[in-house]
């Protein structure tokens, strides 16, 4: 067979994925050793653990509907705790309609969702699914990103949706968040926003965006930032930096000199993956940002 026919066989399948990344340890697949496991014999791998993630529970999904070996690949590493609304993932089908095996074309794509989500647990649903060139690669065609921050303040302590939402005890004010997130857009070096082991080559990012809206439940803010890619924990020490400033720590105009300065002690704390969710990832086919 040739290359040409081969490629005609096989259909690569772009997924839209969104969670509750309470129970998950994050988006990438973990196997660490299993410390409890006897040592292993002489050239041998030791034995390893299947921590629960998100890329391992729906490349489940995917392998036992089309009853293939896929991998799944997913556009964004979200960490332990952190949700997503619109993360990315996509895997390659080669149908073979002799063994059974594969998702053909024709079977269409609102059909696999509903094969997926039967599959899935309820903390994980496919929202979307549609068919990608055979070169689609969700991380590297990925070229705008937006994250966003729920935090309250006040005396009382959210209840129903304490998964999802970061709780402080400082009242907020909003508008001198929104006067320091607007330093925050451009082109910077984000040093000063990044974990130390952050583990990039360059700490330098784009932002596009970045709001603070109030919401109509006293005390709910929602941060919103958009950009061609984030460093380790970035959006967490961001929001963290702007609670500093909602409290009155930092004055709104002093996020230039911590910018500046490229030092992490200089920023805020990092807040707690809970209030975190992905919200939408975009790629260069894509004509507008998504609402």
């Amino acid at each position: 067979m040739s290359v040409a026919e081969s490629n005609e066989t096989q259909h690569r399948y772009k997924l839209t994925v969104a969670y509750d990344g309470t129970d998950f340890v994050g988006w990438q697949k973990q196997e660490p050793p299993d410390p409890d496991a006897p040592p292993p014999p002489p050239g041998e791998e030791p034995k390893r653990l299947q921590l629960r993630t998100v890329q391992h529970i729906v490349e489940q999904a995917v392998r036992e509907t089309i009853r293939e070996p896929v991998n799944v690949l997913g556009a964004s590493r979200t960490d332990s705790g952190v949700h997503a609304l619109g993360q990315v993932a996509a895997f390659t089908s080669i149908p073979d309609e002799s063994r059974g095996v594969g998702w053909p074309i024709e079977r269409g794509t609102d059909a696999l969702v509903r094969a997926l989500n039967s599959k899935l647990p309820r903390d994980v649903l496919i929202t979307k699914a549609e068919t990608a060139g055979l070169d689609f690669n969700p991380i590297g065609g990925a070229i705008e990103k937006e994250y966003c921050y729920t935090m309250v303040s006040g005396p009382v302590r959210p209840l129903w949706d304490r998964r999802t939402v970061f709780h402080t005890w400082h009242p907020l004010d909003a508008s001198l968040m929104q006067q320091a997130a607007d330093h925050i857009v451009g082109e910077h070096d984000f040093a000063c926003f990044a974990q130390i082991a952050h583990g990039r080559k360059t700490t330098v990012r784009t932002v596009y965006s970045c709001s603070v809206e109030p919401q109509p439940e006293p005390g709910r803010v929602v941060i919103r930032i958009s950009g061609s890619g984030f460093l380790y924990n970035m959006v967490r020490i961001i929001a963290g930096t702007l609670m500093e400033v909602g409290r009155g720590k930092i004055d709104p105009d002093e996020i230039i000199g911590i910018i500046k300065s490229c030092d992490r002690k200089q920023a805020g704390p990092t807040l707690p993956p809970q209030g975190l969710r992905l919200e939408w990832i975009r790629y260069e086919d894509q004509a507008h940002t998504p609402a």
